[in-house]
């Protein structure tokens, strides 16, 4: 137990520690404020026989400075580019932070990344160095060196590991690092993060040290009430987050802030099994994790009887109804107490000690966020793009609304525009597209950052982000230039341009044209005679459906007709037929489309030898599907 004086210490030292805050110029100065305590563990890794050691703050911060020194000697500048093709391991943080120390830019790069869509990220960044987790992609970065005349290093995790890096820095004195880091201002590139997608020609977004340590601070700010409870380097959370990806980057420099301890889960590792063994206090997590454990529980209870199914449903709503319940008296209590059983499960599932959960990404359901907080791990959802540093709203201990994504962190602001846009400014807000100011102006309204998600806010100034309207300023540029297509062919007519207004253009064929420039999209059939509008039936790229798996966490017990009723994947899709929608008059826009599980063959009769649709045999097939896609309107005709 922490007596009374203890906890006012604690407070006390936290606002020390927010004042120490406020005074960082940089993220590397973040590394060296948590040494002033030098016993603290700030990071926690798996050792070589599997079992988790912890990092104390003194071990990484000279860790950090070795790695430092070693990318000074090897050529490495102010502003230049350190392109990281990492998972989420010890190593990765090591990286980033001396990058950040020497007032260079980290360039994360997913593993899981293509060949072309790292030559894009190479090309467009020209970086000076490269780090490599293994051989993947050596060839891929091997045949591009006579191309990129500022590459001066490339160094490969798995055959020298930082002592290759940190080697030529070894006899450097320590003051090279530390001139570096005093010169450091908030204003310097921190990193340029190129948006997860199959999109192969995406723009990167610049993010200074400001706007990291903004969202940060806001963040921290904002949850200080729940993490009082724990002394420094007691709150603990496991990063399963992938730090290639802004929310994976806002995650480690907010709990690098807060000292919470960071456990790095091993690549390959099972986060559910992972989460038994470290036990977090503070459970950073993406809304599906919390929708998997709840779901897996409820099958588990199936699978038993049906009595333990209804009890599980009773329990279920019972714990939505407790939350809800703004007085909690002896009788709620005590019927909660009846079903502990079940939530005891719930939160051994996510290691047994997690008190306070922290969701980013889509929105939780308000039923999902009542049921875990009435469990008794309150939820506490925030929201952020790439282009805010990934914070730019946030629920509070006292402050919580279930369902919402919480209000403006401090420092800055949300707008609804007149279609609903969420717009938002700040300090967190990025300065804009490496390299692209045409992109960065499309991506602001007067001062404004476009999301690009619709939302809705109630007069407290609570925000719930309901769907994303259209991909954003870094995507949508990307989308009207014509996209690498790597394993799929296509005949050159196909793949060719469709000029807007052309003479004699079918506007069908050229929203099919359009649509085949999208990476994802194997074939498409655009519907329209003799029907009220235009709708579309869509195959996808098998292979680029596994890598769009991949670095959107699906699990691989996935069907394909789950991946394709997906509703990020569905997004996706929805974005590139409203930007090949403008390539045609707006009487001819496809206004409904149908994903198929599978692509259309030859073998099964709907495709000729020369590839060409065999369109009146797919109208026949598929004709269930197309007849979907006018049942609303027709039903809206007899009305």
């Amino acid at each position: 137990m922490v007596g009374v004086e203890e906890k006012a210490g604690m407070r006390q030292s936290r606002s020390a520690s927010a004042a120490q805050v406020r005074e960082l110029k940089g993220l590397g100065d973040l590394a060296y404020r948590n040494a002033a305590e030098p016993r603290v563990a700030v990071l926690s890794r798996k050792g070589a026989g599997g079992e988790w050691e912890d990092v104390t703050s003194a071990e990484f911060v000279s860790d950090v400075a070795s790695a430092a020194k070693g990318l000074i000697a090897a050529g490495v500048g102010v502003g230049d580019r350190v392109v990281v093709v990492c998972g989420t391991r010890y190593e990765w943080v090591l990286i980033a932070f001396a990058v950040w120390m020497v007032r260079a830019v980290v360039v994360p790069v997913p593993p899981a990344c293509s060949a072309e869509r790292l030559q894009h990220i190479v090309r467009d960044c020209r970086p000076a160095a490269i780090v490599l987790e293994d051989g993947g992609h050596a060839a891929t970065v091997g045949a591009m060196q006579h191309e990129l005349t500022d590459l001066a290093r490339i160094w490969r995790l798995d055959e020298g590991g930082m002592e290759a890096i940190c080697r030529p820095g070894a006899y450097m004195d320590s003051t090279a690092v530390r001139f570096r880091r005093e010169e450091a201002r908030r204003e310097d590139p921190a990193a340029i993060v190129y948006p997860v997608s199959t999109v192969v020609r995406t723009r990167g977004a610049v993010l200074t040290h400001g706007n990291y340590l903004a969202a940060a601070e806001g963040v921290c700010e904002r949850l200080a009430p729940a993490l009082q409870r724990w002394e420094k380097g007691k709150a603990a959370t496991l990063m399963y987050l992938p730090l290639g990806e802004s929310y994976g980057h806002a995650a480690l420099v907010a709990c690098m802030m807060a000292q919470v301890r960071v456990g790095l889960l091993p690549p390959g590792g099972v986060v559910l099994r992972e989460l038994r063994e470290f036990r977090p206090t503070v459970l950073v997590a993406l809304p599906r994790l919390l929708e998997a454990v709840h779901a897996r529980e409820k099958r588990r209870a199936r699978d038993t009887s049906w009595d333990n199914l209804n009890s599980y449903n009773a329990a279920t709503d019972l714990a939505v109804e407790f939350d809800k319940a703004e007085r909690k008296g002896a009788w709620r209590r005590m019927s909660r107490a009846m079903y502990e059983w079940m939530y005891a499960r719930i939160r051994e599932a996510l290691g047994g000690r997690v008190e306070v959960i922290v969701c980013a990404g889509r929105l939780l359901s308000e039923r999902m966020d009542r049921f875990y907080s009435g469990v008794g791990m309150p939820v506490f959802q925030m929201f952020g793009t790439v282009e805010t540093g990934g914070a730019v709203t946030a629920n509070a201990p006292g402050e919580r609304r279930a369902g919402s994504c919480g209000r403006p962190l401090p420092g800055a602001e949300v707008r609804l525009s007149r279609d609903g846009e969420v717009h938002v400014r700040g300090p967190g807000v990025f300065p804009g597209y490496w390299n692209d100011p045409g992109a960065t102006q499309a991506a602001f309204r007067d001062g404004w950052l476009a999301t690009g998600y619709a939302g809705a806010m109630d007069g407290e100034g609570y925000l719930q982000v309901e769907r994303r309207l259209r991909p954003q300023a870094s995507l949508a540029a990307a989308l009207a230039a014509p996209q690498p297509r790597p394993w799929v062919y296509r005949p050159p007519d196909v793949v060719a341009s469709v000029a807007e207004g052309a003479a004699g253009v079918d506007h069908a064929e050229a929203i099919e044209r359009r649509l085949l420039s999208h990476p994802l999209v194997s074939q498409v059939m655009v519907i329209s005679e003799g029907r009220p509008y235009a709708s579309a039936l869509i195959t996808l790229v098998s292979d680029q459906v596994e890598y769009w798996r991949l670095v959107n966490n699906r699990p691989l017990a996935m069907s394909r007709e789950e991946l394709a009723a997906d509703p990020d994947l569905l997004g996706e899709i929805q974005a590139a037929v409203q930007e090949a929608n403008a390539a045609v008059p707006a009487e001819w826009a496809v206004r409904a489309f149908h994903v198929l599980a599978d692509e259309l063959t030859v073998q099964s009769g709907l495709v000729l030898a020369s590839g060409e649709l065999r369109r009146d045999v797919i109208l026949r097939a598929f004709s269930e599907e197309i007849d979907g896609l006018y049942r609303d309107f027709e039903a809206g005709q007899r009305d």
